[in-house]
């Protein structure tokens, strides 16, 4: 299987630049990559020291790597922070403006082994952390043959996983970690089962970034004049399949201002969804004055997070299709959060351990919307949500501090 797995990524080295003539994303995934070798030596000659290196897939992941970082950086203030990103959409918005306690961004190169052991010799890391997933052979293989401590945390897996189908070379990944820290008792039942004996549940570390996030929000005056004394539902992360249960609704609906932001910012969704609904919109890039609109447009990125403090009500997106985005954010303001009825709620446990809670509600259909929203009309009910949401939330909180409150304790980082 080693032998196979090599002369795959191989392949798809080879075959990556051809795909790229005829796909703008490829491409761009492979002249994010041009120099990174080089770039990272440039960088290291100049900051030596003790480095901690964590890897994220994309945005997601980075935002639960967040808490993580900080709580470090608290403790070890002298060590390096260096983050790489596989996803070129994640590293494109974690460099557009300076990151908080992060000395360093980078593109994880393909998993190729002599890049791999180039990338893990050239960063030189005390420690390396991996994020919920993401876990790529050779890197950890050379961060194994270095005895660089490796850590995975927010892990959540599935029984369907190769890890754990059968023995060999997936579940051997899983066996050069050094410690897992778990999402949740299930995660850690799987590791049990297999005989890995260093995992720990620490819970979500996004619990304690979206309450980091819901304690200090950025504000927005002129959203705030715009909703003063009305009632909101905003819609995050919405892409089509939402949009077509959603909009029915808010044709009903006159007493309500509509906040929504698309995953995908091109102009034309906006401007259809715009024109099937009645209620008079705009979008935010337009002006600053929205008086007489019913319905705001997020054209931009960044604000989301900070949005659902002006809410009553979230729908979050994208359970239709290529997954749910992330329904804490809302919840970490105490806001009552519907999204799409998930096929596989194993990929998104809080999907369903919000239900449960009381604070989450998944719906098929237009229908089931209307009836879960009426219901959310009833102030009994709402607030009922409201403090579900509230006690789920703080209940869940402190996994950064669990996570690196045990790593420094085995890694004490003073000193490689």
């Amino acid at each position: 299987m080693n032998l196979l797995y090599r002369i795959a990524i191989a392949l798809i080295t080879y075959l990556l630049p051809l795909a790229g003539l005829f796909s703008a994303k490829i491409n761009h995934f492979l002249k994010g990559r041009k120099g990174l070798q080089k770039k990272l030596l440039i960088f290291r000659s100049k900051n030596s020291g003790n480095l901690a290196w964590f890897h994220v897939a994309s945005l997601g992941e980075y935002e639960q790597a967040k808490p993580v970082i900080a709580k470090l950086k608290l403790e070890r203030p002298s060590v390096l922070i260096v983050v790489s990103f596989f996803s070129p959409s994640g590293y494109d918005i974690a460099t557009r403006k300076t990151q908080v306690h992060v000395d360093y961004i980078t593109y994880l190169p393909l998993d190729r082994k002599s890049w791999a052991f180039d990338f893990v010799k050239t960063l030189n890391p005390s420690i390396a952390f991996f994020a919920k997933y993401d876990l790529w052979y050779h890197h950890i293989l050379a961060l194994s043959q270095n005895n660089v401590p490796i850590i995975l945390f927010s892990a959540s897996f599935r029984p369907t996983q190769e890890y754990f189908k059968s023995d060999g070379f997936f579940r051997s990944i899983l066996f050069k970690l050094d410690q897992i820290f778990t999402q949740n008792q299930g995660s850690l039942d799987l590791l049990d089962q297999i005989g890995y004996a260093k995992g720990l549940l620490a819970g979500d570390t996004r619990f304690d970034r979206v309450m980091e996030t819901a304690r200090s929000p950025k504000t927005f005056p002129e959203i705030e004049s715009w909703v003063q004394g009305k009632k909101v539902m905003v819609l995050g992360s919405v892409w089509e399949e939402d949009m077509k249960i959603v909009i029915p609704l808010i044709n009903q609906v006159e007493d309500y201002l509509w906040i929504i932001a698309p995953h995908d910012l091109s102009p034309e969704p906006m401007d259809a969804w715009a024109n099937s609904i009645r209620l008079p919109s705009i979008k935010y890039s337009e002006t600053k004055n929205f008086g007489g609109k019913q319905v705001l447009f997020i054209d931009n990125i960044g604000m989301l997070s900070s949005l659902y403090q002006y809410g009553d009500l979230a729908y979050v997106g994208g359970a239709f299709g290529k997954g749910l985005h992330n329904i804490l954010e809302p919840l970490g303001f105490g806001i009552p959060v519907l999204f799409g009825s998930l096929k596989n709620t194993a990929k998104f446990p809080e999907s369903e351990q919000s239900v449960n809670e009381g604070c989450g509600f998944s719906v098929n259909n237009t229908e089931e919307l209307k009836e879960v929203f009426e219901k959310m009309q009833v102030e009994e009910y709402y607030q009922s949500a409201i403090q579900a949401a509230n006690l789920w939330v703080s209940a869940n909180l402190g996994a950064a501090e669990k996570i690196i409150n045990r790593v420094l304790l085995n890694y004490p980082l003073n000193g490689r």
